[in-house]
């Protein structure tokens, strides 16, 4: 990156007459290992990148950079040699995705897919219930249940063990950085309204109400609730998931 940081990126699929890139975002403090059945599925008919946020996965773990501007000038950096992209983001990755638009504009952009996060539409999502401050309390604790209750299903428990040390390589602080922007919800609401190209709002039941304000608000954009999954819907119900990519990458070509 421009400011010295290194930042890991997997790649798979090869097809020169492919009409854009797909490039995944994950949430936060989530490794890209988590996005591999979409590297692998959606790599058979596009070329796929993810790629781990700094201090995520196996990227350089600074001890700055942890702000939306930042991260959105890594994004900027990490897409510039590719031509045309749909663009993946997850969660806290989701967000990223509507700053950098908002930042760089869209003209790299074929579309995007902004999963399972909040998008300042109505209604408010529930307070966090002292996250941050349990997380300054017993950050084990606290990341071993978030990582649990991130899926419907139980994991294995060497998939667990894995991805609790990746979401603990960056410092707590930085951690908590990341989630205290201090930035209002009405401006990802203002960023999803402004973005031309086509976009999809794939949700769990927590944020069904705010897709349909979206759709709303914003006729063009196409929704879908994974009413049985968790917040990693991805994982959850990867086949649903991939075909539905599928489906929205058809419908942009």
């Amino acid at each position: 990156m421009s400011d010295g940081v290194t930042l890991s990126v997997i790649e798979n699929g090869v097809n020169e007459n492919a009409p854009f890139t797909i490039a995944l975002i994950p949430g936060w403090c989530m490794p890209a290992w988590l996005w591999q059945p979409q590297i692998d599925a959606l790599g058979t008919c596009y070329p796929v990148i993810a790629f781990d946020p700094r201090g995520q996965g196996e990227s350089d773990v600074p001890d700055h950079g942890y702000h939306f501007e930042r991260r959105a000038a890594d994004l900027h950096e990490i897409l510039r040699p590719y031509e045309n992209v749909l663009l993946v983001g997850w969660s806290l990755g989701a967000l990223e995705a509507l700053e950098y638009t908002r930042r760089f504009g869209e003209d790299k952009l074929a579309g995007m897919v902004l999963v399972d996060s909040s998008v300042g539409e109505l209604p408010v999502p529930p307070p966090g219930g002292g996250f941050l401050e349990e997380l300054r309390k017993d950050r084990n604790r606290v990341l071993d249940g978030f990582v649990r209750e991130m899926y419907a299903r139980p994991r294995p428990e060497s998939e667990i063990a894995k991805l609790l040390k990746d979401v603990k390589r960056m410092s707590l602080d930085n951690s908590i950085a990341l989630l205290s922007s201090g930035i209002p919800r009405e401006h990802w609401k203002e960023c999803a309204h402004a973005f031309k190209k086509p976009l999809l709002y794939v949700v769990t039941r927590q944020f069904a109400e705010q897709a349909a304000n979206l759709k709303k608000n914003r006729p063009a954009t196409q929704i879908d609730v994974f009413a049985e999954a968790g917040h990693a819907l991805f994982v959850d119900e990867p086949g649903r998931f991939n075909a539905l990519i599928l489906d929205f990458a058809a419908s942009i070509r």
